[in-house]
């Protein structure tokens, strides 16, 4: 698994829009959301968690917290549609949460499902343009890249700590202010380097390059730099993998966009073996078709 390929081949970065804020919940949904536990004061929640608040509506937990209230705290809650209503978070996400269990049996907790759907909010063009079967596609494409990059999202951080000095680059003229090693690989692609952190956290209103940390410590945020790499970043490639996607580039170009310069082109056939298959057991669990174009 690679773990450098966002480096210094992303120098040139282009930050995206900030993230959307969702809807407030039905009346609906609020009904539906009576299964999740009432909110207490006071109590520490996990990024993820979902409550029920006074109002009877549900809050997802954008980021772990002791307890604030989901009204006020904007910052760390978000309204959680739970319902059935086509364009609420989870019903138009195209991967189940049983399909996602399928798909990762052995995962880290800390990848929970509930995380990735929170981070939707941030691009709500991802895996939700075109035909179902290109949503379908473009959301088995992204967690097959992942799964390589973190061993069945097993890895929350990158495993050789000799390259944890390597990532700063001082020549920024923010520097890192989070010390020369904090910028390791982290998440579901392994976001790394300070230039990287730095454009992730701006693009997603958070601050990053100070606290870098919060990748390995909030699932959602972690979730959120995969899914800002994925939309908004071209790596070695000519496309983003969003745009390789739904504009039908195929699985390949997305493997070029993430990886390309270590493994396309004949260089490591290996990996992009390892990425196809996951892809196209992905997209079997799915109920959808590959499509064409799946190396590079």
């Amino acid at each position: 698994m690679s773990r450098r390929r966002v480096s210094a081949v992303l120098a040139a970065l282009t930050l995206a829009t900030a993230a959307p804020v969702l809807l407030p919940a039905s009346n609906a949904a609020a009904a539906a959301c009576s299964t999740y536990p009432n909110w207490v004061a006071g109590k520490s929640y996990n990024a993820g968690d979902i409550v029920r608040y006074t109002d009877g509506k549900a809050y997802i937990a954008e980021h772990a917290n002791p307890g604030y209230d989901p009204v006020i705290s904007t910052w760390y809650w978000e309204p959680y549609a739970c319902d059935t209503t086509p364009g609420t978070p989870n019903a138009r996400f195209v991967v189940s949460e049983a399909q996602f269990n399928q798909m990762f049996p052995n995962r880290n907790s800390f990848y929970s499902y509930s995380g990735l759907t929170a981070a939707l909010s941030a691009y709500p063009g991802f895996a939700n343009t075109g035909s179902d079967t290109v949503k379908k596609q473009e959301a088995a494409a992204f967690l097959a890249n992942v799964s390589h990059e973190t061993g069945g999202l097993v890895h929350v951080v990158e495993q050789n700590t000799a390259n944890y000095p390597h990532y700063c680059d001082w020549g920024r003229p923010y520097g890192c202010p989070a010390g020369q090693a904090a910028y390791y690989g982290r998440g579901p692609i392994q976001l790394s380097w300070n230039f990287n952190y730095k454009a992730a956290g701006d693009a997603l209103g958070i601050d990053l390059l100070n606290n870098p940390w919060l990748v390995q410590n909030d699932s959602a945020v972690a979730w959120k730099t995969a899914l800002w790499y994925w939309n908004t970043q071209t790596g070695p490639g000519s496309m983003t993998p969003h745009n390789a996607m739904v504009n039908g580039a195929g699985f390949g170009q997305t493997i070029r966009s993430i990886n390309g310069s270590l493994e396309c082109d004949g260089k490591n056939p290996a990996q992009v073996q390892s990425r196809v298959n996951n892809y196209q057991r992905f997209t079997q669990i799915l109920g959808t078709s590959p499509g064409a174009n799946l190396y590079c």
